[in-house]
């Protein structure tokens, strides 16, 4: 009886898409809007100090015709690409993003080890896109 208990209770235990979003949401709040604002437009409240231009998060697949590259995404994210104004690792703040590693599928089945964060945040963005 406890093993089929347990065996319920693993199968119910991922997390639900809401708490992903949540998850991803809270964040992106926490940690990238300060720089990338609360709507991920660009033009937090750091973005006055910094020397490179914050982009318009909700605009990602609006610039790379129509199609969100997650795995590029989660690598700018990760740190594994660097971007100047993002410090080494990205983010700065980079121990927010690591401790909770995860796996999941890029789109052509590729197996991505990264942060359940990195994961969250990216996923996230991916929801907030806005088409022209």
């Amino acid at each position: 009886m406890r093993a089929l208990a347990l065996l319920i209770l693993l199968a119910a235990s991922p997390v639900m898409a809401a708490d992903d979003t949540a998850l991803g949401r809270d964040t992106f709040h926490g940690s990238c809007a300060s720089c990338h604002g609360a709507e991920a437009k660009g033009g937090g409240p750091m973005s006055e100090i910094l020397t490179v231009e914050v982009p318009d998060l909700t605009t990602i697949s609006a610039r790379n015709g129509g199609a969100f590259p997650w795995l590029k995404v989660i690598h700018i994210v990760d740190g594994r690409t660097g971007l100047r104004g993002h410090g080494d690792p990205m983010p700065v703040f980079g121990a927010v993003f690591t401790g909770d590693t995860s796996v999941a599928d890029a789109r052509d089945g590729t197996p991505v080890i990264t942060s359940e964060r990195v994961l969250a945040v990216v996923d996230y963005l991916a929801a907030i896109q806005v088409t022209p």
